[in-house]
């Protein structure tokens, strides 16, 4: 079957694994026919800054609304970006902040602590890299990152199923790695 696929690439710089990443995501999935959609956090015009949290909504800009209208149109999600210190870089989190606002992703219930999921019917892959091992990330940090982006993010909106690929030690990996990696991120575009 057929997807509108949104692909939101979270890494700052220019010149990334993260980039290439996509890049290869985005071939695989057109290769099959799926209609792909990408974003470059680091290339949108907005102010990452949640200045007053929740109390007061900030004017979106363009850019902005653009991405909430490609998230609404999307089946199926997937985010890539590097985890550092633990998590995603700041500039994604704060894309995070500014677009899944109550409303729009979700919207809590006068006197209960539950809340409706706007996000639904939607599935998430997430590909991250890092200078870690993998199994190191998993076992002794417990997850932290992926706990944070699949329960409290993506689930919080309700977008499920979510996948979470960790790809690692990228720091010291030689071109053999990165190029079957490379491979991997196409394949998962085609069986998107």
């Amino acid at each position: 079957m057929k997807k509108r696929i949104l692909v939101i690439m979270g890494h700052p710089g220019t010149q990334s694994f993260c980039a290439s990443l996509a890049d290869a995501y985005v071939q695989g999935a057109t290769d099959a026919g799926h209609a792909v959609q990408r974003i470059d956090v680091r290339d949108l015009v907005f102010d990452p800054i949640l200045h007053e949290g929740y109390r007061q909504i900030q004017a979106l800009e363009p850019d902005l609304l653009a991405a909430q209208q490609a998230l609404k149109e999307a089946d199926h999600l997937v985010f890539i970006y590097p985890t550092w210190w633990g998590g995603m870089p700041a500039l994604l989190k704060g894309f995070f902040d500014r677009v899944l606002l109550p409303g729009f992703a979700f919207k809590y219930r006068a006197n209960s602590v539950w809340w409706d999921k706007y996000l639904t019917g939607k599935s998430a892959h997430v590909l991250t890299t890092m200078d870690t091992p993998p199994w190191y990330f998993r076992l002794f940090y417990r997850n932290p990152g992926n706990n944070q982006m699949r329960r409290t993010i993506l689930e919080f909106c309700g977008i499920r199923p979510v996948r979470i690929t960790c790809i690692g030690r990228v720091h010291s990996a030689p071109a053999s790695w990165t190029a079957r990696w490379l491979d991997k991120a196409a394949a998962f575009g085609r069986r998107a």
